[in-house]
């Protein structure tokens, strides 16, 4: 079936909206929607192109999820070479280089002019002074106003094809903005990874036991050149735009003006960007930089200076592979050497235990550091890190340092072990510490002050007890205000101390008691989930419900016995085992129960369960119940649910919208149910 013309011309809209809402967030940096409303309108577009397959476009925003793997990268040849830049480290460097091009300039503009009495006159040069990203350079080819080709640098006159990977990068536009761009344009910009992002994505790797990329610029370049995109896509690159390759229409006449028609046509430009007047404005940017760039959300390694005049860049030419209208002024070195003096131990949001060097005060890159990380015992161990000993310390991704190296040469007699505690240094419970996993972790988890935040959401969330209304604001106000420590303290919560929260009305306050009076009934499988035992997720947490029935035997449970359960091995029965162990858990459970909270009682044999060995399939949205419920009910009846319709499919609940679940149970004559019926059907069980 064909789509209609209102579902063409509501794609067409909902890819418009999509588009500019990214221009938005990504180059002007004034969101006009939410996330939740964005969500929305993605959704809405991919079930569109889901059933409608002709609807997809090249510039559509659900394009970015990242294509089928690549086999290799093909060669492209630059139209206009990607030069690289000639490097200055000292000021005199760069008084040379606005020398060289004031001379050269002079002589070409002015000839007749002594150069010594024109230079004693002061010429002044705009120079647009720019942040240089630590990242990938590459460029990105329209035609039409289309994406149709990225390319890395490469050794500046070939590059590889990387139009798959960069297309999942949000901040690069699939379609160009507005309407006076040219036919064709290359644009070229440097993509980066934010550190926010690059931080996560080595803890996961740590927590994992995976190989850590040693900088953010290692990170953007072994993201963007996977050979599956898909990969790429889950990796929050993103990308600063500055300059233009081939062009087929007339440039600007400033580098400047430049920059503000990419802006205008949907790049992001760096915000940082500053014209100077002279070679003193020039170097005073740099110092300027050199002490914000602690506080910027990306890697930066120096400052390029460009000619503003395109004019005058022809003029000045090339010499090599470097234009000689152009100069990158590096920082200086960021690693010097300094002595542990102690090792301290944080306790992070999920109760990973994190080793910390105490330093003696040292300065790098013009910031004084006495604090560094030592990430884990396994890195302590394989640099043989020691308190006492001499290090070299670097400011890891420009914001975190760490000790990169041990000098052994230095070490003296008095040094002393790193020992990891064997009880938390916040909350005192006892640290875990799994073999074969690098981080050791506080069991502590409703209890200890460091986790608080994060259990607490967790224990509210939607599947878990579900508490409409307890955001992650708010439950930031109880902690900050001290109102709650742990999870049973929520239910002490009373009218008056929620309605004195920030931003907090007497309805507002009454619908959240509401809510945790509610939450109160609930299932055994959601409360072991909300528990927010270790790598304990809904299916495990279902299967030990299901196979104890109630709470009580779980608390004498042994790792052998757990590892009889399916979806339990040892690593997770040694979670359980010792999360029931903590005598701090057992005391907030105990007080979750005598705040009320319960749940049916669950019958442990299968063949007694009246929807045991069917399969339902749940498609569409349901107005009384929400599709999570839903599953739990039938799940709890027996049922299994499934997530695509088959030929062993008992059943079909059918909501509105429902997309092409429906249509294959009708071809394969599975019984169908809306939701009345449903609902009835429950009923009966």
């Amino acid at each position: 079936m064909k789509p209609t013309d209102k579902t063409l011309k509501r794609a067409v809209k909902l890819r418009e909206l999509l588009n500019d809402y990214n221009y938005r967030y990504h180059v002007l940096d004034d969101p006009s929607v939410s996330d939740a409303e964005y969500d929305k309108l993605f959704i809405e577009l991919r079930e569109l192109e889901q059933q409608y397959p002709e609807l997809i476009t090249a510039d559509s925003p659900t394009q970015r999820v990242g294509a089928a793997p690549l086999k290799e990268f093909a060669e492209v040849q630059h139209e206009v070479p990607m030069l690289s830049l000639e490097n200055a480290f000292e000021d005199e460097q760069v008084e040379a280089f606005y020398k060289r091009i004031q001379d050269r300039l002079a002589k070409y503009k002015f000839n007749s002019i002594d150069l010594q009495e024109f230079e004693s006159e002061h010429m002044e040069i705009p120079i647009v002074c720019e942040p240089k990203l630590d990242g990938l350079a590459v460029s990105l080819r329209y035609e039409k106003g289309l994406l149709v080709r990225a390319a890395t640098r490469g050794d500046g006159f070939t590059g590889e094809d990387v139009t798959e990977n960069v297309r999942t990068v949000r901040s690069v536009p699939l379609r160009l903005h507005g309407k006076d761009f040219p036919d064709v344009l290359e644009v070229r910009g440097e993509i980066y990874m934010p550190i926010a992002e690059f931080k996560e994505l080595n803890s996961k790797a740590l927590a994992n036991q995976e190989k850590v990329f040693a900088n953010p610029r290692n990170a953007a370049a072994g993201s963007l050149r996977q050979l599956n995109p898909r990969i790429t896509a889950k990796r929050q690159l993103a990308i600063f735009c500055y300059g233009i390759g081939a062009f087929s229409d007339k440039l600007p006449k400033t580098h400047m003006e430049t920059l503000a028609k990419l802006r205008s046509w949907g790049f992001p430009v760096n915000l940082e960007i500053k014209l100077a007047s002279d070679k003193q404005k020039s170097l005073e940017f740099y110092q300027q930089l050199s002490v914000k760039r602690q506080r910027l959300p990306y890697e930066i390694d120096g400052v390029v200076y460009k000619v503003d005049s395109l004019a005058d860049r022809e003029i000045l030419g090339f010499v090599s592979r470097a234009p000689r209208w152009a100069l990158a002024h590096k920082f200086p070195a960021e690693q010097v050497s300094t002595i542990i003096e102690d090792v301290e131990f944080q306790v992070g949001r999920t109760g990973a235990l994190t080793p910390v060097a105490r330093l003696k005060p040292v300065s790098v890159g013009g910031v004084t550091v006495s604090n560094a990380t030592l990430h884990n015992m396994d890195e302590v161990k394989r640099k043989d890190t020691r308190i006492g000993d001499t290090v070299i310390v670097q400011r890891a991704g420009d914001v975190i340092p760490e000790v990169v190296s041990v000098l052994l040469e230095h070490r003296g007699k008095n040094v002393k072990k790193i020992k990891m505690p064997a009880k938390c240094p916040v909350c005192n419970s006892a640290v875990e510490q799994i073999e074969g996993e690098a981080a050791a972790r506080c069991t502590g988890g409703l209890y200890c002050s460091a986790q608080r935040k994060e259990a607490l959401k967790h224990f509210a969330s939607r599947r878990a007890m579900d508490i409409e209304g307890l955001g992650d604001k708010i439950i930031d106000q109880l902690v900050e205000c001290g109102l709650v420590a742990n999870p049973a303290d929520l239910y002490a919560l009373t009218q008056d101390q929620l309605a004195n929260l920030e931003r907090m009305a007497e309805k507002s306050a009454s619908n959240i008691l509401t809510a945790l009076a509610d939450s109160k009934k609930t299932s055994l499988a959601r409360f072991l989930y909300a528990l927010g035992i270790r790598e304990v997720g809904e299916a495990t947490a279902k299967n030990l419900a299901q196979h104890f029935g109630e709470l009580t035997p779980l608390f004498s449970a042994t790792v052998e016995s757990l590892q009889e359960i399916s979806d339990v091995g040892p690593v997770v029965a040694n979670h359980i085992v010792t999360f029931f162990a903590e005598p701090h858990n057992r005391t907030v459970i105990d007080k979750l129960l005598a705040a009320g909270i319960h749940w049916e009682k669950i019958s442990r044999d299968p063949a007694a369960q009246p929807l045991h060995g069917m399969t339902f399939v749940l498609t569409g949205t349901l107005a009384t119940l929400s599709r999570e419920v839903a599953k739990e009910k039938l799940e709890n009846l027996g049922a299994k649910v499934a997530g695509s319709v088959s030929a062993k499919t008992n059943y079909v609940v059918v909501g509105t919208d429902a997309g092409s679940k429906l249509k294959k149970a009708a071809s394969l004559n599975i019984p169908i149910m809306d939701e009345e019926s449903f609902l009835e059907f429950l009923h009966k069980q």
